[in-house]
């Protein structure tokens, strides 16, 4: 019994092997009318995965009759077999359809007379009420920006969970693995950063350098070495710009003593 089962096991390994030395590593380009970057290609029959790059390209391990799933919040989700024409030519092109919204019917309103106090008398307006007038604390956040809107794409909703009814995202896990959702949380920190020290840059160098001059260069050097402080972006966030300006000149001093200290050396 136990042979068999060692057989068995060996000959399961075998028809893997063969099944992968079977595919190769093919191009595939995704097109589509917006972003195509950071997209997930799943090959459904061989358990294997790509991320698209900025221009939409990705290499992905595939043969002929494989089934790969093209996965995004922003476009449909698809299913591609792979022909025998598309192993030959080692690229895939594939087009992406974008995900539309249903909108609510129109309803055409009353007919005007052209008498002002006759269409405001039948009109059906009503005083717009806001979230301001109820005493609700209503979203007045900025629109998100492109680096932002791609990583809230790439890291949306829960992981899910594993037990009875198991369930994954598995769009947000995959991003995981491949680091994509870490490279774009530095990416929105950096603009975050550079956005906070441009502001401030403009609103008090005049009076930051008030008492000590310095070149172009310097200052340059100077806001870069504010920019990376540890605390820099804590302190952004609070929005207190005492504090702030305070930060900024405790770091002039100690880029003052830095540079003192490299030229003596």
């Amino acid at each position: 019994m136990k042979k068999i089962k060692i057989f068995l096991s060996f000959t399961a390994i075998l028809a893997i092997s063969v099944s992968y030395a079977q595919r190769k590593e093919l191009n595939g380009q995704l097109t589509a009318n917006d972003d195509v970057e950071g997209i997930h290609v799943l090959n459904k029959s061989a358990a294997k995965f790509a991320i698209s790059d900025e221009g939409g390209t990705f290499r992905i391990l595939a043969k002929v009759n494989d089934t790969l799933f093209v996965s995004s919040l922003k476009y449909k989700n698809k299913d591609v077999v792979l022909t025998q024409a598309m192993i030959d030519a080692e690229i895939i092109l594939i087009q992406l359809e974008e995900k539309i919204n249903a909108l609510d019917k129109v309803v055409v309103g009353k007919i005007l007379t052209g008498s002002l106090q006759s269409d405001l008398e039948n009109s059906d307006a009503k005083t717009e009420v806001n979230f301001y007038d109820l005493g609700i604390p209503g979203n007045t956040k900025l629109p998100l920006t492109q680096n932002e809107r791609k990583l809230h794409d790439a890291d949306a909703g829960p992981m899910g969970y594993i037990g009875l009814g198991f369930g994954l995202n598995f769009h947000k896990l995959l991003n995981k693995i491949s680091g994509r959702t870490k490279k774009l949380k530095a990416i929105v920190e950096l603009d975050d950063r550079d956005r906070c020290i441009n502001r401030l840059r403009a609103d008090y160098e005049s009076i930051i350098f008030e008492t000590d001059s310095l070149s172009d260069r310097l200052k340059n050097e100077y806001f870069l070495f504010c920019q990376e402080g540890d605390t820099f972006l804590a302190l952004c966030k609070e929005k207190n710009e005492m504090k702030l300006l305070e930060y900024m000149q405790q770091k002039l001093i100690q880029y003052m003593e830095n540079r003192e200290s490299v030229d003596k050396n």
